[in-house]
């Protein structure tokens, strides 16, 4: 299976911010689409990085001081997305194979991957869809072998 099916099957949206944008933003937006990463683009729409629930927390951690005395706000968490994001993009393309992506996402503690086509952002995959893609494949095969093996006729 590739990377292209799962995007058929869940879609090609990408929820995106600006570097410019605060962190607090992102917050609200990744609560608003109830999801774990923003791909982060410049004025031209090129990726060029990636802000997870993780760099929020760990943004957040050392530098919004309010939030150990109350409610948090964009007072309170001033800090940019650029200062958050992580800058070194890992990216997968239509065709890369399930195993080979999950043992990128694996070996670089990534929960979501950003797919480009052709240069542009085609679609954004979490570890939880590559996952369940696995073992959608591997029912699959286990299903075909056991027919197989039982001699029924197709």
């Amino acid at each position: 299976m590739r990377i292209s099916s799962i995007l058929e099957r869940k879609g090609r949206a990408v929820f995106t911010i600006r570097p410019h944008d605060t962190v607090y933003a992102a917050i609200g937006r990744l609560n608003q689409k109830r999801i774990g990463a923003l791909v982060v683009v410049s004025g031209t729409g090129e990726p060029v990085g990636i802000i997870t629930e993780r760099d929020v927390l760990r943004e957040c951690g050392e530098r919004c001081s309010r939030l150990a005395s109350g409610p948090a706000d964009e007072r309170g968490c001033p800090s940019k997305v650029e200062e958050a994001m992580s800058k070194d993009l890992i990216i997968g393309v239509p065709d890369d194979d399930l195993s080979y992506v999950m043992g990128v996402m694996t070996k670089n503690r990534i929960r979501h991957l950003p797919v480009m086509d052709a240069g542009k952002l085609a679609g954004i995959i979490s570890i939880g869809d590559v996952v369940s893609a696995f073992v959608e494949q591997s029912n699959y095969e286990n299903r075909l072998l056991k027919d197989y093996i039982s001699g029924a006729a197709y």
